[in-house]
């Protein structure tokens, strides 16, 4: 078996017995990636069905969310306020801020649950009784059982902000297929390809999310954003940026070797050297570019929270974030965080263990690559 786009996109509309997939903006996509996990991906038996299923999952939530809109058109005319978004290198404290913003009873958050099920649109009266979460949790029960260096690496929970991969991975335009197969061609052509439609087809998606289950002031995030916030802006132009900052020679090491055991679910080809030069200089490229791209819009969308802020004081630095940005930190939201921050402590899920070394990487090399951004932010801790 190998992966085949006809045999997905097949499946995906037996699946849902559905036709419209609101264009074939997705196609090109889905067709490079399924073509590099082919000839690059060195996929085992298992991981080409892992992947296969993956890639029908995400085609038939497609489907679902174009028949969703055909039955109500009124979904349209929803507004998505914002939203805010946590960008940041990978490892950077980005989930835990993430975390605590969604916290925030003033912002509405993707939660894990929602968005790889996004239909039928979730309501404000069983947002806590979802069947969708019991089937989550399941999901989630049998990966860290399969998988159990992943709780410490990455801890997950249904209930609560994910990233919006799943959002940008219906139209199979993403940087993170990266970490669920080796896919460098695909990876050559993703970060530079146009995603403007892609981030208009997030934004598709948002409005069907908070159609009955307000608020409409979102907060998401990715690191992933960072390699075309012009074209984010263009479908969000009242965005605005919480930018984690931490020393890239100790989160690159984490990221390699996150990446290099996600992706050894699916294939049994250590690719840990070249692995390392690839993160390096894609990472670099998204920070080059968040960095051009705020040069020419000005400060006033991002705010900055070091590593070292967010983990002395998580509360504090939410608080100055937010303030940063224009938005407001009232009591109510202040008990919120504060009773998540409490019960949610660094490292409560175990200590994640890796070497640079490993990844063929150095601080040196790493320091002289990334020399403009340590001369710019607060990067220490």
């Amino acid at each position: 078996m190998s992966l085949d786009v006809e045999r997905i996109d097949r499946e995906a509309r037996t699946e849902t017995n559905l036709d419209d997939t609101g264009g074939v903006h997705y196609r090109e996509g889905l067709e490079r990636l399924v073509e590099s996990m082919n000839s690059e991906g060195d996929l085992t038996d298992m991981g080409e069905v892992m992947q296969h299923a993956r890639l029908v999952s995400l085609l038939a939530a497609r489907l679902q969310v174009e028949d969703t809109y055909r039955i109500h058109p009124d979904i349209e005319g929803e507004e998505v306020a914002g939203p805010v978004f946590v960008i940041g290198l990978p490892r950077t404290g980005t989930t835990a801020l993430s975390q605590l913003v969604a916290a925030d009873p003033q912002f509405r958050s993707l939660r894990m649950w929602e968005s790889g099920a996004p239909v039928p649109p979730p309501e404000k009266a069983t947002e806590r009784t979802d069947p969708r979460i019991v089937v989550a949790e399941r999901n989630l029960s049998m990966m860290n059982e399969a998988f159990p260096l992943m709780q410490t690496m990455h801890h997950s929970e249904a209930t609560t902000a994910t990233e919006c991969q799943d959002l940008m991975g219906m139209s199979f335009r993403t940087a993170h297929f990266d970490g669920f197969a080796r896919v460098p061609s695909y990876m050559d052509w993703v970060i530079d390809t146009d995603m403007r439609e892609t981030y208009r087809y997030h934004r598709r998606v948002l409005r069907l999310l908070q159609w009955h289950c307000p608020p409409t002031l979102w907060h998401l995030k990715t690191p992933v954003h960072m390699f075309a916030l012009d074209a984010l802006v263009e479908a969000y132009p009242n965005a605005r940026f919480l930018w984690s900052h931490r020393d890239p020679a100790k989160v690159l090491g984490s990221v390699c070797s996150l990446i290099h055991y996600t992706r050894s679910w699916s294939s049994d080809r250590d690719d840990s050297i070249e692995l390392g030069t690839e993160e390096l200089h894609r990472w670099w490229i998204a920070v080059r570019r968040a960095m051009d791209f705020r040069k020419r819009v000005g400060d006033a969308r991002f705010a900055d929270i070091s590593f070292a802020d967010l983990q002395s004081d998580p509360v504090a630095a939410l608080a100055k974030g937010l303030a940063d940005i224009g938005l407001g930190f009232d009591e109510e939201s202040r008990v919120s965080v504060e009773r998540w921050a409490a019960t949610h402590k660094p490292s409560s899920h175990g200590s994640h263990s890796y070497d640079l070394s490993d990844f063929g990487l150095d601080s040196a090399l790493i320091k002289e690559k990334f020399a403009s951004y340590y001369a710019t932010f607060d990067v220490e801790g």
